[in-house]
This record gives C-alpha cells, sequence and structure tokens, in this order.
C-alpha cells in the first residue's frame, strides 16, 4: 500500500489592515525539496504550502495554499486521509494583531502620527497534531537564532515534549552550519544540507513503526 505523507511549509501572515500583513522571510524551499524527496521514494504527497512562498514547486506536487494558522489547522482537520507521516517545517505566525492604538479605517495612513499595534500569542499548530494523527511519524522544526548549540537542542527537546512528536528538526545560527534530527531518545543525526536532511527523513519516515 502506498505511503502518504502532509508536508508543511512557507510562511503564515496576519493581516494589519486591509492591505498590510505581518509575515516573515520563509521562502518555502524546504517543503519543496522534502517533497521531491517523498515523491521519488513513491510516497503520496500533499503539500500545504504559505500563500507567501516564493521558491518554486514542482508541478507534480498536490499543494493546497494556507494563510495563517488558523487555516492550517483547518486544512489538516480537513484531509480526506490519515497522513503516515507529518512533517510541520511551516514558519507559521507568533502573534496576531489583536488591537491598534492611533489611527483608524481600513488602511492606517502614515498622516495619524506613531501608531502602536498589540500582539497576542498566535495559536499554536503543532500541539494539536498528535492528537489527529496518533499513528503518523510527526516532525516538527526549530529554527533557533539566539544562544548556542546546547540551547538550541534544549530548545528541540522541549518541543518535542510538550507536542509529543516524534523528532525535531532544529538548525540556524544558534545549532551552527546544516541541520540537526533529533529524536524523542535524545539521539541527533546531523546533515549538512537540505538535500541530506530529505534523505534522511524519507528514510526515518519509511522505517518508522509506531510502538504507542
Amino acid at each position: 500500500m502506498q505511503k502518504s505523507v502532509c508536508i508543511t511549509c512557507g510562511p503564515a501572515h496576519e493581516p494589519v489592515d486591509s492591505v498590510r500583513r505581518l509575515t516573515n522571510f520563509s521562502t518555502g524551499e524546504i517543503g519543496a525539496v522534502l517533497s521531491v524527496a517523498f515523491l521519488n521514494a513513491g510516497w503520496r504527497v500533499l503539500c500545504l504550502r504559505g500563500e507567501g512562498a516564493t521558491f518554486p514547486m514542482p508541478s507534480c506536487v498536490e499543494v493546497i495554499p494556507f494563510s495563517n494558522n488558523r487555516s492550517v489547522e483547518e486544512l489538516f482537520r480537513g484531509l480526506s486521509f490519515p497522513p503516515d507521516a507529518v512533517f510541520h517545517a511551516a514558519a507559521l505566525g507568533d502573534f496576531v494583531v489583536s488591537g491598534v492604538d492611533g489611527g483608524s479605517g481600513k488602511k492606517l495612513e502614515s498622516r495619524s502620527g506613531e501608531i502602536l499595534l498589540r500582539l497576542s500569542p498566535a495559536p499554536k499548530v503543532l500541539p494539536v497534531l498528535r492528537d489527529l494523527f496518533p499513528d503518523s511519524y510527526l516532525v516538527g522544526w526549530k529554527y533557533e537564532l539566539d544562544g548556542g548549540r546546547e540551547q538550541a537542542l534544549m530548545r528541540g527537546r522541549r518541543q518535542i515534549e510538550e507536542a509529543r512528536t516524534d523528532a525535531c528538526v532544529v538548525n540556524g545560527a544558534a545549532f551552527g552550519a546544516g541541520f540537526g534530527l533529533l529524536g524523542k531518545a535524545g539521539n541527533l543525526v546531523e546533515y549538512g544540507d537540505k538535500v541530506g536532511l530529505a534523505a534522511g527523513l524519507v528514510a526515518a519516515a519509511t522505517g518508522f513503526k509506531n510502538v504507542g
């Protein structure tokens, strides 16, 4: 039976006014690399991709666009099949705009002077995925800039524990060059680039056995 995988990638965004939004620099490249690797391995691939992603996605990949954190969760809840593996690599938002001090109307104008935005924590998606997909191989991402390598790995271990994932991909300036695949048993496998990481994730997902 063909195995299936759901991959998220690219940036989420939250509206500030009718023309502006909060977002980030994610291009969605890792999602494209992962999708191709799993397709080549014979998996059915569905990619949930941020509307602002700029990295080209091969036309052979089934893609559903998302806007913000809430829309990603809705897409997960509406999946027509339970995926054997889920790779949540999307750069979702940490905050939503809960209020604006100064300015008025649908479009904020600079002539209004200083405007202050009130930000509230955005809803997290990764922690709900284990309940949605109890038997899936579930992997989250930790892109860390502050601190050093051990701090980055500590945050990855915390994510695994809190979100009940099977592994966490850790990268960013705090981790150093390349990528680390951190397992829930504490094991760490390092990869030098995205292609190597994708090959390692295909192997890990293929060999995964859910032991409850």
